[in-house]
């Protein structure tokens, strides 16, 4: 009886857990499918030759503003202007990493990385644009630290610019708004091309283009501090036109570069050249076909604005239907070097933002959403609650997703194009030491899970670059905001490791190891 009494409970058990509701009878199967995709995620293997890396800037690390045979930049004189850097700081000092690359370049080494991604100083190397001298005390100081680099087994990973150019040319000309820009970049380029290019074998014309233009040229808030009135409180400038103007030249110095480096390098010196664009996700606010038309012109006005026309030599359809005319034309030589306009792009992606049409419906004046931005407004916030994870810096939410979503945007829009995560990386409100960051290691953990994610789904990424080795200079927020796997005393120039960078170095190690096991199987 007792048994039979079992047996009956057992298979009404069984009968209730059938006929439940499907929330309740999905639960053993859901987490099955979510075990098998840990299981999956811990299965998968990085290509052997896949870089891990970490990134920076001249200006951001070096300091030594002044030091040999160095001109000012134009991020010197902007950081001496007062009220522009939250903090008032500047990069004379920085992290001092001119003089200390040898000691955070063993950092690295330790971490296990296999590459390192950098910038020169352009006005470190050509102090007075093309019509000056090369500054050969510039051009040993590379020579050394790429030197370094390769003998810690690591590859260098090169930006010719990164947001700092010579003040000269903004005096001379007014640099990116005008044409005659693209032959002082092109002379820069021969020179780093002819005395490092035995020795790097990646290359990138640019950082993040897309950002300088928006916020030096529409919003005023790098320099050269231009823009319209009806986009902030600047002294000059049109917020309308001149980004557009700027872009334009920028990218025909980019293709300028590569084809140079094309005809005149590649085939004896071996190496790839692409361009680090900043990247950011637009998820529709709304499922209506207004909204997510809206996205896709938001990726148009932000980022296939510089990548369409490097890779099909024109600008983007969203752009052409609203901008028109205003939208300068490429020459048929410009045309010609776009057909191979880079061999990669390097990808920084850090968040990702609602997208909200303009164009069919109105928005707040004074919050995005102009023509100039393609009648898109975007935001983090959707009926007041956050997309992802908000972090206390006020561009800066966590979403894994917008990794994965973006390499695979680019993957397929670029027609499969090596893809690099040039950055990547979790920043905090400067809070003192707190070398206890699990909030980046979760947030680095669930970036690369996404990363690995998107390769599954055949997106061809050959490395990544953590942001950053050591905190640092963080442009207007000057040093109120932590990057870094390692703190940094900006007084002292002290170092200490955080916990992830211990995170970092076993990650890296475990996915290296797993490598080469599957190799030597």
């Amino acid at each position: 009886m007792y048994i039979s009494l079992c047996s009956l409970w057992f298979l009404c058990f069984i009968i209730i857990a059938l006929v439940s509701s499907s929330s309740s009878t999905r639960w053993w199967y859901d987490d099955h499918v979510s075990l098998r995709e840990v299981n999956a995620q811990e299965n998968f293997s990085f290509p052997k030759d896949f870089l891990f890396g970490t990134a920076s800037s001249a200006y951001q690390y070096e300091g030594a503003y002044l030091a040999d045979g160095k001109t000012l930049s134009n991020w010197d004189v902007f950081t001496s202007i007062p009220g522009k850097i939250a903090d008032g700081s500047h990069g004379k000092v920085a992290v001092d990493h001119y003089h200390r690359y040898p000691e955070d370049l063993d950092l690295m080494k330790d971490l296990g990385v296999n590459s390192y991604r950098f910038s020169f100083s352009w006005a470190r190397i050509l102090p007075n644009g093309r019509f000056g001298d090369v500054n050969m005390e510039g051009i040993d100081h590379y020579n050394k630290m790429i030197n370094a680099i390769l003998k810690r087994g690591m590859e260098p990973f090169v930006t010719l610019t990164h947001y700092d150019i010579p003040q000269e040319l903004e005096l001379r000309y007014g640099s990116w708004l005008d044409p005659q820009v693209r032959e002082d970049f092109e002379h820069y380029a021969e020179i780093c091309f002819r005395h490092f290019g035995n020795r790097v074998k990646f290359w990138t014309t640019f950082n993040e283009p897309n950002v300088q233009v928006i916020l030096g040229y529409r919003k005023g808030t790098y320099p050269p501090s231009r823009c319209s009135k009806t986009f902030a409180n600047c002294t000059r400038g049109g917020s309308d036109i001149e980004p557009l103007v700027a872009a334009h030249n920028i990218i025909r110095s980019h293709l300028a570069a590569v084809n140079l480096y094309r005809t005149k390098f590649q085939e004896d010196q071996g190496g790839k050249i692409g361009i680090v664009m900043n990247t950011i996700w637009f998820e529709p606010v709304s499922d209506s076909l207004a909204d997510r038309l809206a996205a896709e012109r938001a990726q148009a006005f932000y980022l296939t604005w510089f990548l369409d026309p490097i890779v099909f030599g024109r600008y983007p359809r969203e752009m052409k239907d609203i901008l028109g005319e205003n939208l300068p034309e490429f020459t048929k030589d410009d045309l010609k070097s776009s057909i191979k306009g880079l061999d990669f792009i390097g990808i920084n992606q850090y968040t990702s933002r609602y997208a909200k049409d303009c164009l069919h419906t109105a928005c707040e004046p004074g919050h995005g959403g102009s023509r100039a931005e393609g009648f898109v407004y975007s935001n983090a916030l959707k009926d007041g609650l956050p997309l992802g994870e908000p972090t206390g810096v006020n561009w800066f939410n966590v979403y894994p997703q917008g990794m994965e979503e973006m390499l695979m945007y680019a993957t397929e829009r670029y027609r499969n194009i090596p893809l690099y995560v040039t950055e990547n990386g979790f920043g905090e409100n400067n809070t003192g030491m707190l070398l206890n960051d699990y909030r980046r290691v979760k947030f680095m953990s669930n970036y690369l899970d996404a990363l690995k994610r998107a390769m599954r789904r055949g997106a061809d990424v050959r490395g990544y670059f953590c942001w950053s080795l050591l905190d640092n200079f963080e442009w207007i927020s000057g040093y109120t905001i932590r990057f870094g796997m390692y703190h940094v005393d900006f007084y002292t120039q002290k170092r200490t490791p955080r916990l992830s960078a211990s995170w970092y170095k076993n990650f890296i190690f475990k996915n290296v190891a797993q490598s080469r096991g599957e190799e030597d199987a």
